[in-house]
């Protein structure tokens, strides 16, 4: 394809504190009074986690980004003129082009939007930047060899507006912004070949309206969407605001992007930040965790940091890069491990208010029965590998976009197990809430029929077992009979189906089906060295993808309850990061989220070692051929994993913490059953755990304390429980009601503060030359 034109338009116009926890809950901190870093945990451990930059950053995955779960901007360099100009990308993730008839891939495929390069009178020559965790913004200086700018940016939680205040020396008093909008035309087009018949979007339309300046991107489906920008000076400093807004089939985004820019220019950058920092410091104050590895400590509280700017429940489903879109083979939402990952540590950091899956399958779900194969679409339901936020895959072919396929058939690919797959994480949004609504609403309906999609292909064998025709392994390559993704997918669905009927008082007339799945189901294929793609294909090549490992992570069907499965699991682990070739970043949060079930801290660290050693980029950003991002959210679930598990109905304190974490502290950490923990470990021993119950479901919990314990309520009275077995007690707690777990005599300091970080480590960044 020709490459796309460049249109340029000039813009116009380690310190430790604490929080004592009295009566259950830490004292109220106030977002417009911070308390001092030296008294406030959060502060300490958001500012030691700031990203610095010294020197320039050239790509996506060195840059500071921003974000709101909507409008996106990564930061870094102008290609090819990073000494005269630094690119602020300006994306957004409602924007999108219309064409299904060209696929999820193309014809429906995130649109680039444009960016503003902020050029300098001088020669750049120094950098020194900060991204600050805590008020989500971006701080600093450029310097030139004239002189100096200094900078704030943030883009608003609220408003939605990308705000940029520069004050410039003297020197560089005449700086100036430009304007490029980008070819609107899908990134897929830089790495594939075009469907037959596709072409770009005409060029974007650039205008003056009463002070505003707009680009309107027309597109051939209909609609637009607009880049409308304004810039006020107050004496020295000049501010940039941004707005975009999309609209299909309407053309309404242009008035209201203008709008949006008129309500809020009038606005100084100090006021915007003030209510723009105010939602931070509430999200971040929602859990707390602290390692004594600094460098993991500062990565994890990067990934919540990324976690808010990418995602929102009322924002599309996260895209492979978020809303930072760049060239990229994967321009849409991807549904075969992608979606998944980007969303697990939203539940256990108690960030319910980021669950886009739950939202969006239950908004669109009559789209899933249309992405269903026509002969099944009365009573099942199914996800395609690539869907745009509306969960619409279009066209269908291995160019334009992969539809739901039909075991046993071929083409299209057999994949087929995607939609129960995702619907797992609205399993983990119920138990984590024990919110009735979602299980009652989402969950048990598409269920329901997501499950019901295999049953049409369930057969008995002449072993009497019921197997399932061929279908996909995610990743793998080839298809095969009673595929163990699919073998385990159907088997936790049942299974929870079932639960299910049973929390709702229903009586399905599908129950009897369901029970029988679960009897006569064919035991997963495996050989020698454990659990293999499918009863046709070994696992013989390397392989960056668990799909045949389901059952054990996420899915916590096996999980090493004899010596047995303990073992098959051993050699299933061993044999697939044993083959290297393939392996890419998520294998290894995999390999350390399925240790740290197996209670093996040592392995769970050493293989998120290999994560930051070979796959994390300084901004802890990643990339497989393109930008994407699922991964280092994942090795976030991961050290959740290590810290605290609650499958099965036990809660797990400090499961799989390797030797040199001594000293940990959680804090309202969320797990299944609605319950917040806390928990402090000092120099090896688990010191105190507290629960407190938002839903008064069953209580047991593997506290980790040796010897006799003490369990009192919230007012510190004696509280009556049960030994459970194997280190767990079990306490009754109503909703409201909380439990303080110690040894016996033992009263310890019930202050969370940060731990002390075992040595010094390197800021995320770019910290020195």
């Amino acid at each position: 394809m020709p490459s796309p034109s460049r249109r340029t338009v000039l813009a116009t116009g380690s310190a430790v504190g604490g929080t004592l926890l009295t009566g259950g809950l830490p004292a109220p901190a106030s977002a417009a009074a911070p308390e001092p870093a030296a008294r406030d945990p959060w502060r300490a451990v958001l500012d030691d986690a700031d990203l610095v930059w010294r020197r320039a950053p050239a790509t996506w995955y060195e840059g500071p980004f921003l974000g709101n779960g909507f409008l996106g901007s990564g930061i870094y360099a102008e290609p090819g003129a990073a000494t005269r100009a630094v690119r602020f990308n300006v994306q957004h993730s409602e924007v999108r082009d219309h064409r299904p008839e060209f696929g999820s891939l193309f014809g429906l495929a995130r649109l680039p939007i444009a960016h503003f390069t902020l050029e300098p009178v001088g020669t750049i020559t120094g950098w020194d930047w900060r991204l600050g965790l805590r008020d989500a913004e971006l701080t600093g200086t450029l310097t030139t060899d004239r002189g100096t700018l200094a900078l704030r940016a943030l883009v608003h939680n609220d408003r939605s507006v990308l705000a940029v205040e520069v004050t410039p020396s003297s020197g560089e008093r005449d700086f100036r912004w430009v304007f490029h909008p980008a070819e609107a035309i899908s990134p897929r087009a830089a790495f594939k070949p075009l469907p037959a018949g596709y072409r770009g979007n005409p060029p974007a339309e650039v205008a003056e309206h009463d002070g505003v300046s707009a680009a309107v991107q027309p597109l051939l489906a209909g609609g637009q969407h607009v880049t409308a920008w304004r810039e006020r000076s107050t004496g020295r400093t000049r501010t940039l605001y941004v707005h975009v807004a999309h609209s299909h089939p309407g053309t309404t985004a242009l008035d209201r992007a203008l709008k949006a820019v008129r309500r809020t220019s009038p606005l100084p950058y100090s006021a915007l930040a003030a209510t723009h920092r105010a939602w931070w410091h509430a999200y971040y104050r929602k859990s707390f965790l602290s390692l004594p590895d600094a460098r993991m400590q500062r990565f994890y509280w990067i990934q919540l940091y990324k976690a808010a700017a990418a995602a929102r429940r009322d924002a599309p489903v996260m895209a492979t890069s978020g809303p930072w879109l760049e060239p990229t083979p994967w321009p849409n939402t991807w549904w075969n491990l992608n979606a998944q990952l980007e969303y697990w540590l939203i539940h256990g950091s108690n960030h319910l208010e980021l669950d886009a899956i739950t939202r969006s399958l239950s908004v669109f779900r009559d789209n899933l029965a249309k992405e269903t194969p026509a002969p099944y679409r009365t009573d099942s339901l199914g996800i395609p590998r690539t869907t745009d936020p509306a969960l619409v895959n279009g066209a269908a072919d291995p160019l334009t976009g992969y539809g739901v396929g039909v075991p046993g058939q071929d083409p299209p690919t057999p994949e087929v197990g995607n939609l129960t797959w995702a619907l797992h994480n609205v399993w983990l949004s119920y138990r984590h809430t024990m919110d009735e609504s979602i299980l009652r609403d989402v969950l048990y309906p598409l269920l329901r029929k997501a499950i019901n999609y295999y049953l049409h292909f369930l057969e008995p064998g002449p072993d009497g077992r019921l197997h399932l025709p061929a279908t996909f392994s995610p990743e793998y390559g080839g298809n095969s009979r009673d595929c163990n993704y699919d073998l385990m997918l159907l088997t936790w669905g049942c299974r929870t189906l079932l639960e299910s009927a049973e929390l709702l008082g229903v009586e399905d007339e599908l129950a009897p089906r369901w029970r029988e799945v679960l009897t006569r189901r064919v035991p997963y294929p495996t050989d020698a060295n454990g659990f293999v793609i499918g009863a046709d294909l070994p696992f013989a090549k390397s392989h960056r993808h668990y799909s045949h490992l389901l059952a054990v992570y996420p899915l916590y069907e096996l999980t090493g309850r004899t010596s047995d499965e303990r073992g098959l699991i051993e050699r299933s682990l061993a044999h697939w990061v044993g083959f290297e070739g393939a392996l890419q970043g998520y294998t290894f949060t995999g390999a350390a989220s399925m240790s740290a079930l197996l209670g093996k801290g040592e392995d769970a660290l050493r293989y998120l070692g290999e994560l930051m050693s070979r796959f994390v980029r300084p901004n802890t950003m990643y990339k497989e051929s393109g930008p994407v991002i699922e991964t280092p959210l994942s090795a976030a679930q991961s050290l959740h994993d290590m810290v605290c598990q609650s499958w099965g109905g036990t809660i797990r304190v400090f499961p799989a913490l390797p030797d040199a974490w001594a000293d940990v502290t959680v804090h309202d950490f969320r797990t299944q059953g609605a319950f917040l923990l806390s928990a402090v470990r000092e120099g090896g021993v688990t010191r105190w755990v507290r629960l407190t119950s938002e839903a008064g479901a069953p209580c047991v919990v593997r506290h980790g304390i040796a010897g006799p314990v003490e369990v009192r309520d919230g007012r510190g009275l004696p509280l009556r429980y049960t030994d459970a077995g194997d280190g767990a007690i079990r306490v009754a707690l109503r909703k409201g009601e909380s439990a303080l777990i110690t040894a016996r005599g033992d009263r310890p300091d019930l202050t969370i503060a940060p731990v002390r970080a075992n040595g010094a480590a390197p800021r995320w960044g770019l910290p020195a030359e």
